[in-house]
C-alpha cells in the first residue's frame, strides 16, 4: 500500500494496567488488514516493562513491538506470530508527528488502555504529549475515538470527564470482560475486551464468540 493511499487507525497506549488489551487490539487491526499508527506514552512504557518485561524503545520499536505482540496474556512468549508491516510508530514526545494535525489522513483513534490521567487530559483538551494531541485532533475532526478506560473504582471527577468525552462524541468503553462468550483462558477475557473495542470502531474480527440469543450456547459450543 502506498503512503498516499494509507489511512491508518491511530492506537494510543497510555499508562494504565492492561497492556495485553492493547496487544490484542493491535493484532486484531493488523489481521483485518488495517494500517496502524502507534503512540506509546512514556508512562505506558513503565507499565509494559512491569507487565511483560519488555522495554519499549523508540530506536528499536519494531523489535520490541514484535516481542510484545507475540506474547500471550498469560505471559508466554511466541504465542502469536505478528506481522507488523502495517505499523508506523511515532514517539510520544513528537508533537510535530503526522497525527498531531487534522490534515493527516486517519480513520480514527483507539486509546487502549486509557488511564484516568489520559481520560482527564483528553476531556480537558490538553496536549501534553502526542497521544493527547492526537485524541484532540480526532475529536475536532469528528472522527471515531474509542477510549477503553481501565481503572476501578472510578472517582466522581473521572466519571464527569467520561461524560464529557461521551458528549464530545467519543465512545467510552470500560475494559470490562464478559463471560457469556465461554471464556476458558485469560486470553479469552482479554480478547473479548479487544473485540468490543474493534466493534466500536467498525473493524471486523473473530476475537470472541458473539451472543446469539441462546442460553448456555457458549458452554455447549
Amino acid at each position: 500500500m502506498s503512503q498516499k493511499q494509507r489511512r491508518p487507525w491511530i492506537v494510543g497506549v497510555s499508562g494504565a494496567s492492561g497492556t495485553p488489551f492493547a496487544a490484542s487490539v493491535l493484532r486484531g487491526l493488523l489481521a483485518a488488514g488495517e494500517s496502524v499508527d502507534l503512540v506509546v506514552s512514556r508512562a505506558s512504557r513503565l507499565t509494559l516493562l512491569d507487565e511483560t518485561g519488555i522495554a519499549f524503545r523508540d530506536a528499536h520499536w519494531q523489535e520490541d513491538l514484535r516481542g510484545w505482540l507475540a506474547r500471550g496474556a498469560d505471559g508466554r512468549p511466541d504465542t502469536f506470530r505478528p506481522d507488523i508491516e502495517g505499523v508506523r510508530h511515532w514517539a510520544a514526545g513528537d508533537l510535530a508527528a503526522g497525527p498531531s494535525s487534522g490534515s493527516y489522513p486517519a480513520k480514527g483513534m483507539l486509546i487502549v488502555p486509557a488511564s484516568t490521567a489520559c481520560v482527564a487530559g483528553v476531556a480537558l483538551g490538553l496536549s501534553k504529549d502526542l497521544l493527547q494531541r492526537a485524541a484532540s485532533v480526532t475529536l475536532k475532526e469528528r472522527r471515531k475515538l474509542v477510549v477503553a478506560v481501565r481503572e476501578t473504582p472510578l472517582s466522581g471527577q473521572t466519571l464527569k470527564q467520561m461524560v464529557a468525552l461521551d458528549e464530545a462524541g467519543a465512545v467510552v468503553l470500560p475494559a470490562s470482560p464478559a463471560f457469556y462468550a465461554g471464556a476458558t483462558h485469560i486470553q479469552d477475557l482479554v480478547d473479548f475486551v479487544a473485540g468490543r473495542v474493534l466493534d466500536a470502531a467498525g473493524v471486523p474480527h473473530q476475537l470472541y464468540r458473539r451472543w446469539e440469543g441462546e442460553l448456555g450456547g457458549a458452554s455447549r459450543g
